[in-house]
């Protein structure tokens, strides 16, 4: 193997390796943002996260990491991982809470809408009632 061809490859280990630690970096905010349940921002940033894991998919099958770049690259996506399971789990609870916050709001809906007649109909009654009570 040539210098050129050997610096070319440590190159491109480092690229890649850069790019997982940027990835890290983006995983750990899209963590912070789920830590102070600030909900649409990391919705909003979920989205570029998807978008650097697809590119960086693309960049790792093309370049080789000798054994110190795979290790590295295994910290990484340890780190990486880790993030993204407490993320996950929080963001499952989050959906489990607004699914009871709708199924509660569905039920306000259904009871007013079955008892909203009814009550129209007794304010009715009670007018009658201070009218009569009036004329007499």
């Amino acid at each position: 193997m040539s210098a050129s061809t050997s610096a070319h490859d440590k190159s491109a280990q480092e690229s890649l390796l850069n790019s997982y630690e940027a990835l890290l970096s983006r995983v750990e905010h899209m963590h912070e943002l789920a830590n102070a349940e600030q909900w649409a921002e990391l919705i909003d940033q979920r989205t570029s996260y998807v978008v650097l894991v697809e590119q960086l998919r693309e960049l790792d099958t093309t370049v080789s990491l000798d054994s110190a770049a795979l290790k590295r690259k295994a910290e990484l996506l340890e780190r990486i991982l880790e993030h993204d399971v407490d993320i996950r789990r929080r963001l499952l609870l989050r959906r489990d809470e607004l699914g009871k916050l709708i199924e509660v709001s569905q039920r306000q809906r259904d009871l007013h809408r079955a008892y909203a007649p009814q009550q129209g109909s007794a304010v009715a009654y009670e007018t009658d009632d201070a009218d009569s009570k009036r004329s007499s």
